[in-house]
């Protein structure tokens, strides 16, 4: 027997949720202090809320307007220090680096090797991955780095003929 008047009007299964969206079902400090106001309103005069009851809502709230602003704070540093990533990545321009590249070889081995070059632009992409654009026109994440020289490798052969006079 199904719950059913016709297939088009039906019960929601226990497993259906009514709800779709995560974030329509969870419920905010102003949403709890709703709740908590319309307690107060609506209690009964002849016996009102237990005063015990009353001090573990207020801390519950408490606890949710501390959440909240942890939240809020954890996500601004998060921000803050991912930007300072990229201003950190920006002293890298100009200068030789050896980063490690992973291809597959004619026999569909996967082969690793190190290659040399030097660093033209630094930019952050939009999941706040460093990216490095190199000399060949190459763009690499900032973990594939394995070695920063101080200068490009024509400067340091450059430098080094001159101090020789």
């Amino acid at each position: 027997m199904a719950n059913t008047i016709q297939d088009n009007y039906g019960v929601p299964s226990q497993k259906e949720s009514l709800i779709t969206n995560q974030e329509d079902s969870a419920l905010g400090k102003d949403d709890f202090l709703k709740i908590l106001m319309t307690q107060l309103q609506n209690q009964d005069p002849m016996n009102p809320m237990d005063d015990k009851e009353f001090v573990g809502q207020m801390a519950q709230f408490s606890s949710l307007e501390q959440m909240t602003n942890m939240t809020t704070a954890i996500t601004t540093m998060a921000r803050a220090q991912q930007k300072g990533s990229l201003v950190q990545h920006s002293e890298l321009i100009g200068k030789t680096v050896t980063w490690e590249r992973t291809y597959e070889d004619d026999n569909g081995v996967e082969q690793t090797e190190e290659v040399v070059n030097s660093v033209q632009s630094v930019r952050q992409d939009s999941e706040g991955n460093i990216r490095l654009l190199l000399d060949s026109d190459r763009w690499i994440n900032s973990e594939q780095l394995i070695q920063v020289d101080t200068a490009p490798a024509e400067e340091e052969n450059g430098n080094e003929e001159d101090s020789g006079e």
